[in-house]
This record gives structure tokens, C-alpha cells and sequence, in this order.
């Protein structure tokens, strides 16, 4: 990844906040580069991390994907298929083309990396201000595997890029093996 916010899309409201939603769903945005990671590895992740046959409660809450131009919506489209045949029962989660973007408050940014005072506080130095925070490949990387996400070898590799001290390294590894 090279890096990930959280905030609202999929609806017509103006500069969308937390407590004024308008008729957006809560999103992720993922920036990827392709030559490190397929938009169909993710397609594989993304059906894989929700239930798609559940009702979603609330628009707020809705499961949808939204893509970017024909070629994402087409294998969008195709994976839903494959998970359809591999399921039972009615898939509902949305495919939907993207539209604006809003970042959600800096607050729910990097949620992992949040509960975490030791590594947060090193990186919000190394990145002073919020929108330095948010964009970070860092940060994000950071946040996944505090998570969980990714693979021990992977962090090994990658934990010198970081910028993280001595200490805030191995508290990260030691995280990342307790959620495994």
C-alpha cells in the first residue's frame, strides 16, 4: 500500500463530517501501485475482510465498492461473480462508480497507530501535521501492522524504512506477532 484514509463517499452532501453525513457511507481510500499489488489481489482481500450476504443497517454502514474507470468496475463485476458461485445466498454488497472523496476527521485516521502512544508519538514527529500524517506510506504501513495485516517477513524487511527509533521497532514486531 501506499497509503489509506478513512472518510465518506458514495453520496451528494457537500463536505460530509462524522456528525453530518448527509447520505454518504463511511469509506476507505486506497492508494496501490499495481507493480507491488493487483487491483485483483485487493478485489480477493476486500471479499474476504465483510460479509457480503449480510443487509447493511444503514447507508452509513452500507458494504459497496467503488471503483475507478472500466477496467476496475469489470473485474469488480467479475469478482463478484466468483463470490456469488462461492457463497450462499444473496450477495449485497454495492458496485458503484467512485465519486468525491472526504477525508474523514483526523481523529479516525490510522485507527491501530492511535493505540499505540509510543509509536504514534515517533511518528507524529517525523510528520508534524495532519495532512503529512494522513498522506504517510509510512504511517499506513505502520497502522496495517499494528492490524495485523501483512507478513513478519515483510515487516522485517521494511521496519529499517519506517523511521521508527530502536524501541518503537520492536514494540511494532512485538505487536504484530501478539495479533497473528
Amino acid at each position: 500500500m501506499i497509503r489509506t484514509r478513512v472518510g465518506y463517499s458514495g453520496g451528494t452532501h457537500k463536505s460530509p463530517s462524522y456528525h453530518a453525513l448527509g447520505d454518504h457511507s463511511e469509506a476507505v481510500q486506497i492508494d496501490f501501485d499495481p507493480a507491488r499489488i493487483s487491483y485483483e489481489r485487493l478485489l480477493k482481500v476486500f471479499w474476504k475482510a465483510h460479509d457480503p450476504t449480510s443487509k447493511s443497517w444503514s447507508r452509513q454502514y452500507r458494504t459497496a465498492l467503488f471503483f475507478h474507470g472500466e477496467e476496475q468496475k469489470k473485474a469488480a463485476l467479475e469478482s463478484r461473480e466468483r463470490e456469488t458461485g462461492r457463497l450462499k445466498g444473496q450477495i449485497r454488497t454495492e458496485i458503484l462508480p467512485a465519486s468525491a472523496f472526504y477525508p474523514a476527521e483526523d481523529y479516525h485516521q490510522k485507527y491501530y497507530l492511535r493505540q499505540d502512544r509510543l509509536i504514534m508519538k515517533e511518528l507524529q514527529i517525523l510528520l508534524p501535521s495532519a495532512g503529512d500524517f494522513l498522506n504517510s506510506t509510512a504511517a499506513a504501513r505502520v497502522n496495517g501492522y499494528l492490524g495485523g495485516y501483512g507478513s513478519e517477513a515483510g515487516l522485517k524487511e521494511e521496519l529499517d524504512q519506517l523511521g521508527l527509533s530502536e524501541e518503537a521497532g520492536k514494540k511494532l514486531l512485538s505487536a504484530f506477532s501478539s495479533r497473528r
